[in-house]
């Protein structure tokens, strides 16, 4: 079911409709209205500008977001990988431990 926000965003008021919780949506909301507002007391920018560097500036923390994220998931799996290879080796070892227990038990 999609929730409707209104909130003000450099001095305009905008409706939001998502899906996500009202909180999250003003959580995102204040996040844009933060970085535009920096932009234009730190650059001197105007609202337009400042919304397009914000743009800008979000969408590279995005994709540095999901390099690094997908360097973490290529750790884990070789993580996971060593992990699994030295469970198989264990229960390699434990066979042939059982065998020569077996042998000496014979003997």
């Amino acid at each position: 079911m999609a929730n409707r926000v209104t909130m003000t965003i450099c001095g305009e008021s905008y409706t939001l409709v998502a899906d996500e919780t009202p909180s999250y949506m003003e959580k995102v909301g204040a996040m844009v209205n933060d970085k535009m507002t920096e932009l234009m007391a730190s650059a001197h920018v105007s609202r337009y500008d400042a919304a397009v560097l914000a743009a800008v500036n979000m969408a590279d923390e995005l994709l540095k977001n999901q390099d690094g994220t997908e360097n973490l998931r290529r750790q884990l799996k070789a993580y996971l990988d060593e992990a699994n290879a030295a469970k198989n080796e264990v229960s390699d070892l434990k066979r042939q431990l059982f065998k020569l227990q077996q042998q000496q038990g014979r003997r």
